[in-house]
């Protein structure tokens, strides 16, 4: 297989992500009980170091008004809370899908590249969802 010029550095980054979620142990299902049962702290240090180097690269971002590599300006725009309905109901069914696969979307790629090939079903599902929702929202409470 013969990736295109303009993929490799994704493929690299990707490789470079899946190797940092192993070594971290994130695609770990036991970890994710752990996790769910309030038994370790080992994910919600993850999670919550996720948030923070998210709060500083944005923060980033902003100030030093960086840009893309194309040359454009970095727009992220305000967030609209509205009801919040959105966010509950979307964290919900993130939140079950995530306790009943054991894997939210990153690790998902990461087990099947460890040969599980089983998480292809729940990419594959994830993939109808994330379809589904496009074409149903418009009719969603947001």
């Amino acid at each position: 297989m013969r990736l295109p010029r303009g993929l490799i550095p994704f493929f690299l980054v990707g490789v470079l992500f899946g190797i940092v979620l192993t070594k971290s142990e994130v695609i770990s299902w036991f970890r994710i009980q752990e996790m769910f049962r309030f038994q370790s702290f080992h994910m919600y240090g993850i999670i919550g170091s996720a948030v923070l180097t998210a709060m500083i690269g944005l923060q980033i971002i902003r100030r030093l008004r960086l840009r893309s590599i194309d040359g454009q300006p970095i727009v992220i725009p305000p967030k609209t809370m509205g009801k919040g309905t959105r966010y509950w109901a979307g964290g919900t069914i993130f939140g079950l899908g995530w306790g009943l696969i054991g894997a939210c979307p990153g690790p998902l790629f990461a087990l099947l590249g460890h040969g599980i090939g089983v998480m292809a079903v729940a990419i594959l599902s994830a993939l109808v969802g994330t379809w589904c929702y496009g074409a149903l929202r418009n009719r969603l409470p947001h």
